[in-house]
C-alpha cells in the first residue's frame, strides 16, 4: 500500500505544478476542470513513471555529457508528449514548453525532497 500512497502523492504534487506552470508561464494553458486536471496529472504522473526511465536510458549519454542539464530535455519531451496526448492542455511554442518544464521539474524536486 505504500507504492499508492507514493503515486497519490506524486499526483497532488503534479496538480500543483501543473496549475503553477499554467498560472506563471504564458502560452501554458490548462484547463481549470478539477476533473480534468485531476486527469491530466494521473496521466503525467504515469508518464513520468512508465515512459521517463526509458527516455532516460536512451539520453544518457546527452545527459552526463551536459552534467546533468539533459534531464530538461527528457522532461521536455514527457511535457511534450503529455501536451499531444490531451485536449485540455496547449502548450503554445517551445519557450513555454521548456520554462514549464523547468518550473515543475523544481516543484517536483522540491516536493520529493520533502516526501522522503
Amino acid at each position: 500500500m505504500r507504492w499508492l500512497s507514493r503515486i497519490i502523492a506524486h499526483i497532488i504534487v503534479n496538480i500543483v505544478a501543473l496549475l503553477a506552470a499554467a498560472t506563471y508561464v504564458h502560452g501554458f494553458i490548462l484547463s481549470n476542470d478539477f476533473t480534468t486536471l485531476l486527469e491530466i496529472a494521473a496521466v503525467f504522473t504515469l508518464l513520468n513513471l512508465l515512459i521517463k526511465p526509458v527516455l532516460n536510458l536512451i539520453f544518457g549519454p546527452v545527459i552526463v555529457l551536459t552534467l546533468g542539464a539533459g534531464f530538461v530535455i527528457v522532461n521536455a519531451i514527457i511535457l511534450a508528449i503529455l501536451d499531444f496526448l490531451s485536449k485540455n492542455l496547449t502548450i503554445e511554442s517551445i519557450p513555454s514548453l521548456l520554462f514549464a518544464t523547468l518550473l515543475i521539474g523544481i516543484i517536483n524536486a522540491v516536493t520529493s525532497i520533502g516526501l522522503k
